[in-house]
């Protein structure tokens, strides 16, 4: 087994922060930078390396689209770990510009709908252009010739390339957070610890009333709480989804394993992307396998909330 590991760079991203704290124990020459998120895949898929990061989530963007997609379509991979880690943004330059100087700005795309609100408070006349990382930008600005006068990027980006900061902590959500997987080729799972996540990819048998409810039941009635849920397009036409989930538990439990031979019995195909250790909130163990029943004021608050809809109001 190769003892190298792919994530998206270039370097100073904060994928690459993850794949640190993943693996600790990687040497800088094993860490591969990859030009993309199919780059990464790829690099697993073929055993060019052992095991590679992306990010998957962002907690206000939602979902990566290019790590979602490939999760979906190809050679399948499985999810073996995941981490959170805190987005902070800054805004970088070359030595001797000052903010007043800034025309353009370069940013992955996330960054930039993270940082609108500052963007639009310091430089609002600033024309933004999105490119495939935050580090990518900042090793943009830092080239000689380069059409951007600053980049949005982490600050160990910005540093790397020897930009210096114009402004640090521009990000509008202080508490901002980015999941990152790391991935694996497929194999035994690992042993359950008792804070575990197991994802699938459900492609629903065809498109009928009570679909959605027939796959949410799988795991409704056997406990299994839910962590995430997205609904994808498959690729094979328009109206044509599948259901991203993210559910409590390992596959080697009891209820998480009779709930995905359920699921298997409902859809026309299932992916399995893996049981793997949670980052951050541990499982509940035991969770109740009925939620409270709703009270008298819970229909009454929904009565009125119905009748705010019905006349134009929108909470």
């Amino acid at each position: 087994m190769p003892d190298r590991y792919a994530y998206l760079g270039p370097e100073g991203t904060f994928t690459e922060a993850a794949l640190r704290t993943l693996r600790p124990d990687v040497p800088d020459t094993a860490r591969i930078p990859c030009e993309g998120v199919a780059a990464v895949f790829d690099a697993v898929r073929s055993g060019e390396v052992a095991g590679g990061v992306v990010p998957l989530e962002n907690s206000v963007e939602g979902g990566v689209t290019s790590t979602i997609a490939e999760l979906i379509n190809g050679e399948p991979l499985v999810i073996s770990g995941e981490i959170a880690v805190p987005v902070e943004f800054a805004l970088f330059a070359r030595p001797g510009t000052t903010l007043a100087d800034v025309k353009t700005v370069a940013t992955h795309p996330h960054a930039l709908a993270q940082c609108r609100g500052w963007l639009g408070r310091h430089l609002p006349d600033a024309e933004t252009t999105t490119v495939s990382s935050t580090a990518a930008a900042a090793r943009s600005v830092a080239e000689p010739g380069t059409p951007y006068d600053a980049a949005i990027c982490a600050v160990i980006a910005g540093e790397r390339y020897g930009l210096h900061a114009l402004a640090t902590g521009v990000g509008d959500r202080a508490d901002a957070a980015t999941r990152f997987i790391y991935l694996s080729r497929p194999g035994r799972p690992s042993e359950p610890t008792g804070t575990d996540l197991t994802s699938v990819v459900a492609f629903i048998a065809d498109d009928h009333p009570g679909a959605l409810i027939e796959v949410l039941t799988q795991f409704a009635v056997r406990g299994v709480n839910l962590t995430r849920l997205e609904s994808r397009p498959t690729g094979d036409g328009l109206g044509s989804y599948c259901f991203c989930i993210d559910a409590e538990g390992h596959v080697a439990d009891a209820r998480v394993g009779e709930a995905l031979m359920g699921l298997r019995r409902v859809c026309r195909d299932v992916r399995f992307l893996g049981s793997y250790p949670r980052s951050g909130r541990a499982t509940e163990v035991d969770p109740p396998l009925r939620p409270r029943p709703a009270t008298e004021a819970d229909y009454a608050a929904s009565e009125r909330w119905l009748a705010r809809i019905r006349s134009g109001g929108i909470d």
